[in-house]
């Protein structure tokens, strides 16, 4: 957990790094203070288990266990990318260890995990499915649609709710009608759990608990981590506005002392797990392996013109 939450924390700083520099062009919703909440949960889960993500979702991918190679290329709109760079930093996907993919549209990852667990059930298999989405999320139709669904057919997905308190610059506390989101659990009679986002052993915990429930046919479970986004909500998006006026610097600063990867390095250090030198030689690895994925990238060709409208189920020149 430790090594892929200091993966992530590498990979979007080196994508922040690009796009300052012109590299990456676009918007960029990066998972700086959230680690603990997808590899926590991600790490509770089989390799054939399956999770849907949303636009703030280049964690989710590395958390389960992807390439940052396919990751890094894919944000850089190049033709080694996880969807031959077609997808872009919302759309990483690799149904071979389980990642359906993520969506900018918000909440609509919701009824996509909830129809995996669907398959699952029917064909009576054994795989559960997980989806991550924000407070934000929580207030959609699609959302509550299915969990409604979900608890009614006790299907074996879990909804973890990543609370970072602000939707776009919207607190949760000025949109949402109850103290935490997973006090809406009870309208659907499941389980819902509120938890420290900030500690990956919580998290996994949590979701370990969830998983089992799934598993054994009770049903779905409503996770929500308490979390928070270190940056603005989006990098490279010009019609969000750049300032941080909706937050104060020292509400910032309080969560950035419970940063998630200091709470499990501390805890490990503590109970004579790891040392500061292991720790450092984790980082430098990992930081070595961020590099090359960011060389991986800048080296790939980008799709050719003529590569268009491959992939699509259908060409649309070729009906016009």
């Amino acid at each position: 957990m430790l090594t892929r939450m200091i993966r992530i924390r590498l990979f979007e700083s080196a994508l922040i790094e690009c796009q300052k520099s012109g590299e990456i062009v676009g918007s960029l919703h990066t998972y700086i203070g959230e680690e603990a909440v997808a590899v926590g949960s991600c790490v509770a889960l089989n390799d054939d288990d399956y999770i849907a993500g949303n636009h703030r979702s280049h964690g989710h991918p590395i958390a389960k266990g992807g390439d940052i190679n396919k990751a890094m290329a894919e944000i850089f709109g190049k033709r080694d990318g996880y969807c031959k760079g077609k997808g872009g930093s919302m759309h990483l996907a690799d149904f071979s260890i389980g990642i359906l993919g993520e969506s900018g549209i918000v909440a609509s990852s919701v009824p996509v995990a909830t129809g995996a667990a669907l398959a699952s059930k029917l064909k009576n298999e054994e795989f559960i499915s997980l989806v991550f989405f924000g407070d934000g999320a929580s207030n959609q139709g699609a959302c509550h649609e299915s969990m409604n669904l979900a608890a009614l057919w006790k299907l074996p997905v879990i909804f973890v709710c990543e609370n970072n308190q602000f939707a776009v610059t919207t607190s949760y506390k000025d949109s949402v009608s109850v103290d935490h989101i997973s006090d809406r659990a009870s309208a659907y009679g499941i389980p819902g759990v509120l938890v420290d986002g900030q500690d990956a052993l919580a998290m996994y915990e949590a979701t370990s608990e969830a998983v089992d429930r799934a598993r054994s046919g009770e049903g779905p479970t409503l996770i929500e981590g308490l979390t928070y986004r270190y940056e603005d909500h989006s990098l490279g998006l010009a019609s969000v506005r750049r300032d941080q006026s909706y937050r104060s610097d020292e509400e910032v600063e309080k969560w950035k002392k419970r940063d998630p990867i200091e709470v499990l390095k501390s805890n490990m250090i503590k109970q004579e797990i790891i040392t500061q030198k292991e720790f450092d030689q984790i980082e430098e690895k990992e930081k070595i392996a961020v590099e090359k994925a960011v060389d991986f990238a800048r080296k790939s060709p980008f799709p050719a013109p003529e590569e268009l409208y491959d992939d699509l189920f259908t060409d649309p020149i070729e009906y016009a």
